[in-house]
């Protein structure tokens, strides 16, 4: 008893400290309400002061963090907007540029183009009149064979009937064999002088073939020169084209395999919806009578290869999502992967990333494709499919407006709608998803494979 009594004491002497501390700095107040036919009063204790003190200090500090808070949010996101206009603005001069230099060396490519076809049917001209040269000189060869053939037994001929007349006149031993000798030696006299005339005519025509053979040689070699030229100027060209397709297909190729997308499957498959044949890129083909092609036809028909490969990636290009769905200033709220729920806080997969704007903002389609889903879903809002090749499909979620209907095709860049907060969110963001066979992906991938191409 005597233990509970001096607690009770212990407790009353410190209530009464207490109170007396309060009572210094809270002293006893009264509130009097007065009305017409009464007066009445509110008395204020200083534990009461205390409380209503310490209430209102709280809801003070309260409003002052929660002010700075969104102060600080607020600069942040105008930080995040400068940085994300300056970003673009930056982006929008390298696609400028190199649409600049893409343009620039199609323009090259074309010009170097024309001139390869104007070098190629010069060379085939020139080839022409080398085997027409060619041709003469051998016939002339053939002439001149026939001719020296034909000397030669006229010679004999000759040196045969001036024996045959010397035979003739040693026989001679009368009159009448002197007149039938002197016939026979007048009738060999017209036969020497035909003879003689048609030997300087045939030497005279000998001498007219050898002439114009050796000018059909040196016309030969000054074709030999000019080829030689051309081929060089050919090689020149054949470079130029060369760096240039290597220029242009390796960024290509090199954004693909980034994007972890087989090059060899993805041009097989462009190539079987594309089979159509002819026209410019059509290979060189020249007769070459049964022979391999020329190095220069070889170069050609690797160049146009080439060029028939880069305008496969294009096409491939323009069917992948390697494109930004965003083309006004956003916000990158959140990434692709395992993350905090903003509903729940537990962890859970993110199976897209999150781009945050203003409620209205255009959204384009990444790549060409067909829309095989428009209208409310659960969780995602109102959203949309686009259906690509590859085995390819991307979804844009959380829409406020959908333009694009079920079974509509479009291309990139086409408008599918404006930015919302539809379904389940926390705020106005396109949630934007690539899934490759039904396995969602992460979309950055793309988009960063494209930052030095596009």
């Amino acid at each position: 008893m005597k233990g509970t009594e001096g607690l009770l004491e212990v407790k009353k002497g410190f209530t009464i400290r207490l109170h007396a501390l309060l009572e210094r700095h809270f002293p006893e107040r009264r509130l009097f309400l007065r009305s017409e036919t009464d007066t009445r009063f509110i008395r204020l204790r200083p534990a009461t002061q205390l409380v209503a003190f310490a209430g209102g200090a709280a809801i003070v500090a309260w409003a002052i963090i929660a002010t700075a808070i969104l102060l600080m949010d607020s600069i942040g996101s105008g930080n995040f907007r400068e940085q994300a206009k300056r970003d673009q603005q930056t982006f929008q001069e390298r696609l400028n540029a190199m649409a600049d230099e893409r343009d620039a060396r199609a323009e090259e490519a074309l010009a170097a183009q024309t001139r390869f076809n104007t070098a190629l049917e010069r060379i085939s001209v020139m080839q022409t009149e080398l085997l027409r040269s060619e041709n003469r000189r051998r016939e002339l060869e053939t002439g001149i064979g026939v001719i020296q053939t034909t000397l030669r037994r006229t010679m004999k001929e000759r040196t045969a009937a001036e024996t045959e007349i010397a035979r003739l006149q040693g026989e001679a031993g009368d009159g009448s064999g002197a007149v039938t000798a002197a016939a026979r030696s007048q009738s060999a006299e017209a036969t020497m002088g035909i003879l003689t005339a048609a030997l300087a005519d045939t030497a005279r025509e000998r001498d007219k073939i050898s002439t114009d053979a050796q000018d059909a040689l040196l016309h030969a070699d000054e074709m030999a020169t000019q080829i030689a030229l051309m081929e060089e100027q050919n090689d020149a060209i054949f470079r130029q084209l060369e760096e240039a397709m290597t220029v242009s297909v390796a960024p290509l190729h090199k954004m693909f395999r980034a994007a972890g997308m087989d090059t060899d499957n993805i041009i097989n498959q462009v190539k079987r919806g594309y089979s159509g044949q002819g026209g410019p890129l059509t290979p060189i083909s020249l007769s070459t009578m049964g022979e391999d092609l020329s190095p220069d036809a070889a170069r050609a028909n690797a160049i146009l290869d080439q060029m028939d490969q880069l305008n496969l990636y294009r096409i491939a290009a323009a069917k992948a999502p390697f494109a930004t769905p965003v083309k006004s200033a956003y916000r990158f709220t959140s990434p692709f992967g395992n993350r905090r729920d903003p509903k729940t806080g537990g962890r859970r997969m993110h199976s897209g990333i999150d781009m945050a704007g203003p409620v209205g903002t255009p959204l384009y389609s990444t790549a060409d494709g067909k829309v095989v889903h428009a209208g409310w879903s659960s969780g995602y809002g109102r959203l949309v499919k686009i259906k690509h090749e590859f085995g390819i499909e991307t979804r844009y979620a959380h829409m406020s407006r959908i333009s694009v209907k079920v079974g509509q095709r479009v291309s990139r860049g086409d408008r599918i709608g404006d930015m919302g907060a539809s379904g389940r969110v926390t705020g106005p963001h396109l949630h934007y998803e690539v899934r490759v066979g039904g396995k969602a992906v992460n979309p950055m991938t793309y988009i960063k494979a494209a930052n030095n191409v596009f």
